[in-house]
């Protein structure tokens, strides 16, 4: 009997995104757990005890924390003829170095454009058109990240493609002409099912994030 694969989830998360997307490529049926981060569940706290955050995948009762990792093993486990890492070491290496840089560069940027104004937000909207203008220069002119095969950067970055009306909205930005080559690969990923199935629709997610800005700025 196969083991039982749960994922504690919230939905407008990015990484929890990412762990959607990678069990939709593979194929695993899954139980999304949908989690109320302001009253955290006993089972979240219990499967990720030292960071306390989602996603969570739990495999036959055992949880793997951190979505790049989660990602790496949902490769390793399932689906191996359609793997999402390179089998060469030093591609597999290069795609950890860009999926890593997403993380450290381009979610920072993403954090400060959402919440600040006036000056810092100019700052941080140059610095998060810099990191696409970057991750551009990656991709060049290949289909995905992986030629033409869609594989583990593609997975880590795709996320951040909900955010495109948000920004825009927020701050003035229109990453559709500073980053016509980001906005057309993002767009050939919205064609694959596992993609389409795991971000949220724009204005739902823009409209969650205003709500959540209101209820901090009471407080």
């Amino acid at each position: 009997m196969a083991k039982e694969v749960i994922l504690l989830d919230f939905w407008p998360s990015l990484f929890g995104m990412r762990t959607r997307i990678a069990l939709r490529e593979k194929g695993v049926e899954f139980d999304t757990r949908e989690e109320d981060l302001s009253n955290k569940s006993p089972l979240l706290l219990k499967m990720n005890p030292i960071h306390k955050k989602i996603p969570i995948l739990i495999h036959g009762g055992k949880p793997i924390c951190e979505s790049l990792i989660i990602v790496q093993y949902i490769d390793e486990t399932w689906g191996h003829e359609s793997s999402l890492l390179p089998s060469d070491p030093y591609e597999h290496a290069h795609a950890r170095f860009w999926a890593d840089y997403v993380d450290k560069k381009l979610y920072p940027a993403l954090r400060t454009l959402r919440y600040s104004t006036g000056e810092a937000q100019e700052a941080a909207k140059k610095e998060y058109i810099e990191c696409l203008k970057v991750l551009e220069g990656e991709l060049g002119d290949k289909t995905y990240f992986g030629g033409e095969r869609f594989e583990y950067v593609d997975v880590s970055l795709i996320p951040f493609y909900s955010w495109l009306y948000g920004l825009e909205a927020l701050a003035n930005l229109s990453i559709k002409e500073e980053c016509p080559k980001f906005v057309a690969w993002a767009e050939r990923c919205m064609q694959r099912e596992s993609v389409a199935k795991s971000l949220p629709d724009q204005y739902k997610l823009y409209e969650f994030h205003l709500e959540r800005k209101k209820k901090l700025q009471t407080q």
